[in-house]
């Protein structure tokens, strides 16, 4: 069996922000060689999230504005763990809601996705470096 290990680092220049990565993963499915496995995407910081949907610009803003709907930043008083100096309980929230990670198949040596799928960063604490793990994994 072979595997692969890489982590992409991501430093967003905004509080909340939504990346692509899907070409970042598709270039390390060919990198490990692997033509019939799976691949885990984890964001490997509580306040980021990773997550497979459509890359439309109006989606994302709808995300955007749906999770601040849900857990709004301000007034960062109405939140328990802000009381422990931090102010990004909001951002914890945001993702719960949105995901850790996702598994997707490899076949024929690339990302078996459904239409229109393509895998996202989801940033909701930013102005730090953040890691995203990828592990592969097959024949």
């Amino acid at each position: 069996m072979k595997s692969l290990t890489e982590y992409l680092t991501f430093e967003v220049k905004t509080r909340r922000a939504f990346v692509n990565i899907t070409n970042d993963v598709r270039d390390l499915v060919v990198k490990s060689k692997v033509k019939e496995g799976l691949c885990l995407v984890n964001a490997m910081h509580i306040t980021a999230s990773v997550f497979i949907n459509d890359n439309e610009g109006g989606l994302l803003h709808d995300y955007e504005k749906w999770l601040e709907g849900l857990a709004p930043h301000e007034p960062t008083n109405q939140y328990d763990h802000n009381k422990t100096g931090e102010d990004n309980a909001d951002a914890h929230l945001k993702r719960q809601v949105m995901g850790r990670e996702v598994v997707i198949a490899i076949t024929n040596g690339e990302l078996d996705f459904g239409p229109w799928e393509e895998i996202f960063y989801g940033e909701f604490d930013g102005k730090r470096p953040k890691r995203v793990l990828v592990k592969i994994i097959g024949e």
